[in-house]
């Protein structure tokens, strides 16, 4: 029979693989693929010269590269670190009121950016990883 802490765990580490999965695909798309370029090739010829606003010691290709792969390795590190939480050391997470909001206010910020300016394939899945994680600490703590 598997108890309370154990559920939660295996709730938590759920989330996390959802979130790690969407971080490791942004991450791949990123590099590689024409997934996250636009679909019109003179906006990325000028994206390539043209300057933001704050310097011009880069473009807004290689900012729009440089977010998207920071980006992907923020969910990359959310899914490692509450996973091995989650499965190596429970006790730890599930006591831990700073451990806990700050993974909830994580993904709520994801699901919040998501629903603003994404599209329903990632927003779905913080969706479902949020409601997995705070199943998660609801169930470990019951």
């Amino acid at each position: 029979m598997i108890g309370h802490q154990q559920l939660g765990s295996l709730l938590v580490a759920a989330s996390s693989a959802i979130v790690l999965l969407l971080g490791s695909l942004h991450l791949v798309y990123t590099f590689f693929g024409s997934k996250l370029r636009p679909r019109d090739p003179d906006l990325e010829a000028r994206m390539k010269v043209t300057h933001p606003g704050i310097t011009r010691q880069t473009t807004m290709w290689k900012t729009w590269i440089g977010f998207n792969a920071s980006h992907s390795l923020g969910g990359i590190l959310f899914g490692l670190l509450y996973g091995y939480l989650a499965l190596a050391q429970p006790a730890l997470l599930f006591r831990s009121a700073f451990l806990a909001l700050v993974g909830g206010a994580f993904l709520l910020s994801f699901v919040a950016l998501g629903k603003a300016y994404w599209f329903s394939t990632p927003f779905r899945g913080l969706v479902l990883a949020s409601l997995l994680y705070g199943a998660g600490f609801a169930a470990a703590l019951a």
